[in-house]
């Protein structure tokens, strides 16, 4: 075989891509290659988040987010034991601030049952105290199954594994072209040309111009929306012990902003959730006009602005104020004050919208000849990305003939 022809091809260097892959090369051994476009594996959306590895408290039972987070958090923990990737299974209490959020904590109380969660704990407003002596609710639920880890490390290793196994992982290798002969692929790179079998599109931010460029219609379109943190100054770290999280609005795929305290130290306040102008968009000052010219082009953009533009402000205007920023996270923690934390990273989410102004709430996988393009893989994709890239592989095995 050729040296740039391989079985599979996989576009995108995040960590369900990487798990993906180490699914594949563990279970099938194809020829395979991970092409991506930075120099450095989860660059975007696994490298910017919180750490968390989340339960499955919040999604809907039988869904595919909730059947993926619920087993993707027990291969997590295995997997990071195995590997001895630094994790902590601490943990989180969710507290409801006033009578109208009760409704939406039963809620989740019921979901987390419904979704195999053992020991959930409802709290009454001395016992979240008991957890987090410094946050103010009205009623609250312990979670024990959380925990925190470093998604960065966790996608380095399926790497390594991807590589021991005899992969190819290539960076700098945009793809901009695509061209489909009788029996193969080519693909057009930064890095040059490569042909493959079959193809994975796993491309996060870009996951819908990919499968556009591959012919495939995605049936919605990527948006990005950009989540900021703050940081809690050093003498202030104790006022959260864990991850302390508000009940979310039901109306959007967004849990609020909450506090974490990651696995390298310290404790973060976010995100947020604003509309971002640019794919990569991690500053306010990051334009990309052919994005922009992107949404407004798009029917179901107009429609969510219609429904939320309201919500849209609030959220900017947070972004814009500390103060405004500050005196939202003291809901949770009365304590916090506005020296109290700093601005500290952004990550981008790749929100997928439907055609009718929805937000895409589960995963979204569109299968086509030859090709499996992941198109809607939003948080828990690194808590489930062991499972996600299981279901995946699965997917080729089946479609591409690899068995």
């Amino acid at each position: 075989m050729d040296k740039n022809r391989y079985d599979v091809a996989i576009i995108g260097g995040g960590i369900v891509g990487m798990a993906t892959a180490m699914a594949l090369i563990t279970q099938s051994h194809p020829s395979l290659i991970v092409l991506e476009a930075e120099d450095h594996l989860a660059a975007h959306q696994t490298g910017h988040n919180s750490g968390v590895i989340h339960s499955g408290l919040y999604y809907k039972p039988g869904s595919l987010k909730a059947q993926n987070c619920v087993e993707g958090r027990q291969a997590m923990y295995q997997f990071c034991e195995e590997h001895n990737i630094r994790h902590e299974n601490c943990g989180k209490v969710v507290v409801a601030t006033q009578p109208s959020e009760l409704p939406e904590l039963d809620k989740l109380e019921k979901r987390g049952l419904a979704n195999g969660l053992v020991g959930i704990r409802r709290l009454s407003p001395e016992e979240i105290k008991e957890y987090e002596p410094h946050a103010s609710g009205i009623a609250g639920l312990h979670v024990p199954q959380t925990g925190i880890v470093d998604y960065n490390q966790v996608t380095d290793t399926y790497g390594e594994i991807v590589k021991n196994g005899g992969g190819v992982i290539q960076m700098n290798s945009r793809v901009i072209g695509f061209h489909a002969d009788t029996d193969a692929f080519t693909l057009e790179t930064s890095h040059g040309e490569v042909q493959c079998r079959n193809l994975i599109n796993c491309a996060g931010l870009q996951s819908d111009r990919i499968a556009r460029l591959c012919g495939v219609n995605p049936g919605l379109q990527i948006i990005p929306f950009r989540g900021e943190y703050y940081e809690i100054v050093p003498e202030k770290h104790d006022l959260v012990h864990n991850l302390l999280y508000p009940v979310p609005d039901p109306r959007f795929p967004f849990l609020g902003a909450h506090y974490t305290r990651m696995i390298r130290g310290g404790v973060e306040i976010g995100p947020n959730a604003v509309l971002a102008f640019k794919r990569e968009g991690y500053r306010m000052t990051d334009i990309s006009i052919s994005d922009m010219l992107t949404y407004a082009g798009y029917i179901g953009f107009w429609r969510m602005a219609m429904k939320y533009w309201k919500t849209g402000f609030g959220e900017y205007y947070r972004s814009l104020s500390k103060a405004a920023f500050v005196k939202s996270a003291q809901k949770l923690v009365p304590e916090i004050g506005i020296n109290d934390v700093h601005r500290s990273g952004a990550g981008v989410r790749a929100q997928a919208l439907e055609p009718n102004g929805f937000l895409a709430d589960d995963f979204r996988i569109v299968e086509a000849n030859r090709m499996v393009h992941v198109l809607n893989a939003p948080s828990p994709a690194a808590t489930a990305s062991i499972s996600i890239g299981k279901s995946i592989a699965a997917m080729a095995v089946k479609n591409f003939a690899l068995a």
